[in-house]
């Protein structure tokens, strides 16, 4: 099995969460948040390409060859990018399900 195999369920998961969560936004904070979310993904794909590449480097980790699909970015395979994709897409879309949770609660309670 490969790393890319491993990571797509998260990848799709991630996608779909953030889809369904940013449907619940209105056109405008729609737009506001997925050009936030664009940036903040190059941001974290570029601290990845440089910090794993630097890890690798040092020896603190490393990948069987049988197991990736080849392409690097620095000496990081292209799934290890994989993570950090899901975590840009399912952290802004869990905060907007909680907050909205969060408001329908209190209004039961009331």
């Amino acid at each position: 099995m490969t790393y890319a195999l491993i990571s797509l369920p998260f990848l799709a998961a991630g996608v779909i969460v953030a889809v369904v969560a940013s449907r619940s936004l209105p056109p405008p904070a729609r737009r506001r948040r997925w050009w936030a979310t664009a940036i903040a993904g190059i941001a974290l794909l570029l601290l990845t390409a440089v910090f794993d590449t630097v890890m690798i480097g040092a020896g603190l980790f490393g990948y069987a060859d049988g197991t990736r699909l080849g392409p690097t970015v620095g000496l990081a395979p292209i799934e290890d990018f994989a993570y950090p994709i899901v975590a840009v897409l399912l952290v802004p879309a869990v905060w907007t399900i909680a907050r909205r949770r969060a408001r329908r609660g209190g209004d039961d309670e009331d």
